[in-house]
């Protein structure tokens, strides 16, 4: 469900219509997450720390309105909820795209998670399936600690969804376990506000128990 945004009482008006006129309207930060306590969860719970992450960054934005809207045919939709549109690794060095639902619940999302992951990597293509708008772009680089991420953009085409890249987890003193993530959003629906409120929310959930 989607509903649309009333561009002319919107509190942020002037900054849609500033930022949308861009070529680039996208920025983008890098910040270190303490995973210390949820990689051990995954380990105690014997469940995948990638999917762990991944639904508890969904947990994130689908509770800050400003990563579930979306420019549609020149208008700001709301949705009700956003999905993960993620990059699948496989064995032979080449990735697929993976469509997974969001549900509050891990263990049902972990489920159709798997499913979705197991079809892409018994898959060759890149694009297996489809997904919407309501969508965030998840990536997973767990072979590099950077410090600084960009991505592959075409200018013709209108994207206004949010790009999470996870990295290398690594060791930081103190038996602490830090991941970089790289949050990228369109400055036409969003400041560094909001994706402020994202990595505080992230990572408490990451401190959290299941």
């Amino acid at each position: 469900m989607k509903e649309i945004v009333n561009l002319d009482t919107w509190v942020r008006k002037d900054h849609f219509n500033f930022f949308n006129a861009f070529e680039e309207p996208f920025f983008g930060v890098t910040v270190d997450i303490d995973c210390s306590r949820g990689y051990q969860v995954a380990k105690e719970k014997k469940v995948s720390f990638f999917l762990l992450y991944l639904h508890k960054s969904l947990v994130a934005v689908n509770n800050i309105e400003a990563f579930r809207l979306r420019i549609v045919n020149s208008e700001i939709w709301k949705y009700d909820q956003v999905n993960a549109a993620a990059t699948i690794n496989r064995t032979n060095g080449t990735f697929g795209f993976g469509y997974m639902d969001y549900h509050a619940d891990f263990d049902v999302f972990k489920s159709g998670a798997a499913l979705e992951i197991q079809k892409v990597q018994e898959n060759t293509g890149l694009v297996p399936s489809s997904a919407g708008e309501n969508v965030i772009h998840y990536s997973a680089l767990p072979w590099l600690n950077f410090t600084s991420l960009s991505h592959a953009r075409k200018f013709s085409f209108k994207d206004t969804c949010p790009k999470i890249s996870f990295g290398k987890l690594h060791d930081k003193g103190a038996k602490k376990l830090m991941m970089p993530v790289s949050i990228h959003a369109n400055h036409a629906l969003m400041d560094g506000y909001h994706v402020g409120l994202f990595v505080d929310q992230f990572q408490s959930l990451m401190n959290e128990e299941y």
